[in-house]
C-alpha cells in the first residue's frame, strides 16, 4: 500500500495545504467532546489529532513515516502518542472511547477483506460504551468525474516554493470500483513536475452495513455529509456513527 503522495516527503509538504480544516475536521472536535480518550486511525500529518489532544489522550496511527514525520513537529504534536503501523492489523491493547478514521482514509483499502480487517481493528480498540465514525465517498455521487486536468487545476500557496499549479486526472474500472488517480503539482521557476498515482476504492452502503455487522459493530446512525444531513441515496458522503454490538 505504498503510495508516493503520502510517503515521499516531496509529495507530503503539500498535504496540509490542500487539507487545511474543513467541515470534517471540525464536526470530530465537536464529537469528541466528551471522549476521554481518541484513537485517530490513519492520522495523516496529524492535524486532527494534535487539536483533539488538548483535553483529552490521543493516540494517531498511520503506516507512513513522512506523515508522521510532520505530525510529531506540528504544534501540539508532543501530547500525541504517534504510532507507525498498518490500521488492518495493528493491536495497541488498550481500548478507547473514540475510534476515527477519517480524511476518506478508508477507501485506500482496496478489497473487501482488507476493508473488514480495519472494521476488526475498529472493534478490538473500542471501549463497551465507545463510538466510532468514519467516511467513504459515495459512489452514486461519482466524485472522479471532476478529478479531470480541465476541472481539478487549481493554485497552491506555498511558504518556500511559492505559487504552484496542481491537478489531477484519473480512469475508473466499473468492474471494481476502483478510481486510480493521479496527483500533480509543478514547482515555479524550474517548471518541474511532481506527480504519484494513488488508488481508492468506492465501497457501497449496503457492502459497509454487511461488513460492520460481521465485525460485530452496530451503526446508530448514517451521515450523508460532514455538515450532519442524514444519508440519502444522492449524498456526496458515507459516514457511520455507531458502537459495539
Amino acid at each position: 500500500m505504498t503510495d508516493r503522495l503520502y510517503s515521499d516527503p516531496d509529495l507530503v509538504q503539500f498535504y496540509d495545504i490542500e487539507n487545511e480544516g474543513g467541515v470534517d475536521f471540525y464536526y470530530c472536535v465537536g464529537f469528541a467532546k466528551h471522549a476521554g480518550c481518541v484513537l485517530d486511525l490513519g492520522c495523516g500529518t496529524g492535524q486532527l489529532a494534535a487539536a483533539l489532544a488538548d483535553r483529552r489522550s490521543v493516540t494517531g496511527v498511520d503506516p507512513a513515516p513522512a506523515m508522521l514525520d510532520i505530525a510529531r513537529r506540528r504544534a501540539g504534536g508532543q501530547r500525541v502518542d504517534w504510532v507507525e503501523a498498518d490500521a488492518r492489523n495493528v493491536r495497541l491493547g488498550r481500548r478507547f472511547d473514540l475510534v476515527l478514521l477519517t480524511g476518506h482514509a478508508f477507501q485506500v483499502f482496496l478489497t473487501p477483506e482488507d476493508r473488514e480487517a480495519v472494521l476488526r481493528t475498529i472493534a478490538a480498540h473500542l471501549a463497551p460504551d465507545g463510538r466510532f465514525i468514519f467516511d467513504t465517498r459515495n459512489p452514486a455521487a461519482e466524485e472522479w468525474l471532476e478529478w479531470t486536468p480541465e476541472r481539478s487545476e487549481r493554485e497552491l500557496s506555498h511558504p518556500g516554493l511559492g505559487t504552484v499549479r496542481a491537478w489531477n486526472d484519473f480512469r475508473h474500472d466499473p468492474a471494481t470500483g476502483v478510481v486510480t488517480y493521479s496527483t500533480h503539482y509543478q514547482i515555479p521557476d524550474s517548471g518541474r513536475v511532481l506527480s504519484a498515482e494513488s488508488k481508492i476504492a468506492f465501497p457501497t452502503k449496503e457492502s459497509l452495513a454487511q461488513m460492520l455487522d460481521q465485525t460485530g459493530l452496530v451503526v446508530e446512525e448514517w451521515l450523508g455529509s460532514w455538515r450532519g444531513e442524514p444519508y440519502a441515496p444522492t449524498s456526496p458522503e458515507i459516514i457511520p456513527i455507531g458502537r459495539l454490538r
